[in-house]
């Protein structure tokens, strides 16, 4: 028997397939420090939101066993869809920052090698110049 689909079905399971679409493709191209545990993480959230969202009736098993007697599942689900986004997207943002820092601290300890490497190239030349001109 099909049952009658809701507003908020399609919105996460279209959201969770976003979700789950783009840490696959992140992990596959290897992006922003992906790891296989991350991807689990990201499979297991997103997808368990999907299956809630179709098959809600899980949700009342798992209600049951909680000890929820009030069918407030749509509103849960919401919820949990939208805390989870925004915590996903805060991660991604937190790693992308730490890499970008990562960067340029390496830029910026390289360049002060390098000046420093350039510095005592010039004192050695200029060293060289005074006991020439000593002699």
């Amino acid at each position: 028997m099909i049952e009658k689909i809701h507003l908020y079905q399609v919105v996460v399971v279209a959201i969770s397939s976003v979700m789950l679409f783009q840490g696959i493709k992140e992990f596959v191209k290897r992006e922003s420090g992906q790891t296989i545990l991350k991807l689990l993480v990201r499979l297991i959230v997103w997808g368990g939101m999907a299956v809630i969202a179709i098959y809600p009736n899980i949700s009342y098993k798992f209600s049951k066993i909680v000890g929820i007697e009030d069918n407030i599942t749509a509103v849960i689900v919401t919820g949990f869809v939208f805390v989870f986004l925004i915590i996903f997207k805060l991660l991604s943002a937190i790693e992308k920052l730490e890499q970008n820092v990562s960067e340029l601290t390496r830029r910026d300890s390289l360049r002060e090698a390098h000046e420093r490497i350039e510095q005592l190239r010039q004192d050695i030349v200029s060293e060289d110049r005074s006991r020439q001109d000593r002699s």
